[in-house]
């Protein structure tokens, strides 16, 4: 990880009950974290949450990537940086055991089977897990379940903006 800009926003100075001071504290697995974020990949903006609501979640609950997660431990509230993460270091390695050709049968006929649309299958779990068509033929159907970020280095811009325990 190489961190290309960090700094402190300007918080006003309060306490809270007990006397501790809110700018100290520094997220930790279980908290509820509020904060900005964006995520970039050569130099396209992917996701951003600057500009509108801000994103809270609880830290280690599977909410976000949990190899973007581990780049906020530690963090205190106020910190505005970006984080230049390697390939596959925020959304793992490529990996070609992900891609797999399924039979035209296995989708709805109703459904239009585009190459670089993404298609989401319903797990027998409940859970949903997306896939993007690399290829349609007349038989089958070649899907890549890899994250569309794997392999790829990508800029994590977070501002935290607050930390509940």
């Amino acid at each position: 990880m190489k961190e290309q800009a960090s700094g402190q926003a300007c918080l006003p100075h309060t306490q809270t009950e007990g006397g501790a001071d809110p700018a100290a504290r520094a997220v930790r697995l279980g908290d509820r974290l509020t904060l900005h974020y964006r995520l970039s990949c050569a130099g396209r903006e992917v996701v951003s949450t600057f500009g509108a609501d801000p994103e809270t979640f609880v830290v280690g609950a599977g909410e976000i990537d949990p190899r973007l997660e581990v780049h906020l431990l530690g963090l205190p509230v106020g910190t505005h940086t970006t984080l230049s993460l390697g390939p596959g270091e925020a959304f793992g390695a490529r990996d070609a055991a992900l891609v797999h050709r399924l039979p035209r049968t296995d989708f709805d006929p109703c459904l239009d089977l585009v190459v670089g649309h993404t298609v989401d299958f319903s797990l027998p779990n409940g859970q949903t897990l997306s896939g993007t068509i690399l290829e349609v033929n007349e038989t089958d159907v070649q899907v890549d379940f890899n994250h569309p970020l794997a392999g790829l280095p990508v800029e994590f811009e977070v501002e935290v903006l607050a930390i509940e325990a």
